[in-house]
């Protein structure tokens, strides 16, 4: 072997061990990104409304920062400070806030003096793959407990999704599917999942319609439809959150729906049920677009 080949040969080992001393120092670090805390919010604001409660939910990442906060009407003013506190404090301390309520209650008294903590339970850490991503705390519903329940729900809105497991089996009956299909409802939803599923019955012509976010899986049980994607949507108007409706769809591609058939309209493609024949029978599964909930990021 040359002299120069050695040379080679030792320079390539000297970097080998560089870098995997250099990647001996490095973690991979996860930490909560706006998209994840604008759910938590969701999640927690959802079962707030459906409690027909108050209260201020906050999120923050994983050194306690505050990223978001939203306060539903009518709760007490000081419900925002206490709700970041609470945050902060599962964050910092990875515990739910709740037990250090009930060890200060059990006569450590001298943990109040900490800086920066509130011992109050309302408080959640978010963990994501064993990972504390962020914390979410809740102030001002309609009791201690309720703030508990409510930032628990919350939490689990990134958690589950993130888990192998994101719920129990569910199962409906043919009596449950029928009826909901008569009434043209959702067969289920949930904030914590990112999926929904409605059983839909139309008789005569929809409006044109824009998803920004869901995408619709539609097979059709019943009926036939003149099923209209992409073009234009005129007079278009937001009527609810991430969905705009209009008049008709000029331009597009006219497809012919029949019993058994499968289509998915990606979020942000315009459709419109043109023209149906019959009763017009079909499942949607809509699949919420949830880009990132983590960020990831190298630390030494």
């Amino acid at each position: 072997m040359t002299r120069k080949m050695t040379s080679i040969l030792s320079l390539a080992a000297g970097i080998a061990i560089l870098v995997a001393a250099a990647s001996a120092q490095t973690v991979t670090h996860k930490s909560l990104d706006r998209e994840g805390a604008k759910r938590v919010i969701a999640a927690g604001i959802a079962e707030a409304q459906k409690r027909n409660t108050t209260g201020v939910i906050a999120v923050v990442d994983d050194g306690g920062n505050l990223m978001a906060v939203e306060r539903i009407d009518n709760t007490f003013a000081a419900g925002g400070l206490i709700s970041i506190g609470k945050a902060r404090t599962a964050a910092i301390f990875k515990k739910p806030t709740r037990f250090f309520e009930e060890i200060i209650k059990k006569g450590r008294t001298p943990m109040v003096a900490l800086n920066d903590f509130t011992p109050l339970q309302g408080g959640v850490p978010i963990e994501i793959d064993g990972q504390i991503v962020g914390a979410v705390g809740v102030s001002g519903a309609s009791s201690a407990q309720e703030d508990d329940e409510l930032a628990t729900i919350s939490a689990a809105a990134v958690t589950a999704t993130s888990s192998a497991a994101s719920g129990p089996v569910k199962q409906f009956s043919a009596d449950q599917v029928a009826d909901a299909f008569a009434k043209g409802a959702v067969l289920f939803e949930s904030p914590e999942v990112n999926y929904a599923i409605h059983a839909s019955q139309r008789t005569q012509p929809g409006q044109a319609e824009v998803h920004t976010r869901d995408t619709d899986l539609i097979r059709v049980v019943a009926g036939e439809a003149t099923f209209v994607t992409g073009g234009t949507v005129v007079e278009p108007k937001p009527t609810a959150s991430d969905e705009i409706r209009g008049r008709e769809i000029t331009g597009g591609e006219t497809r012919q729906l029949h019993v058994g058939d499968v289509i998915i309209v990606p979020h942000g493609v315009p459709h419109w049920f043109k023209e149906v024949t019959g009763t017009f029978q079909y499942y949607t599964i809509k699949v919420r677009d949830y880009p990132t909930v983590v960020q990831q990021t190298a630390s030494r």
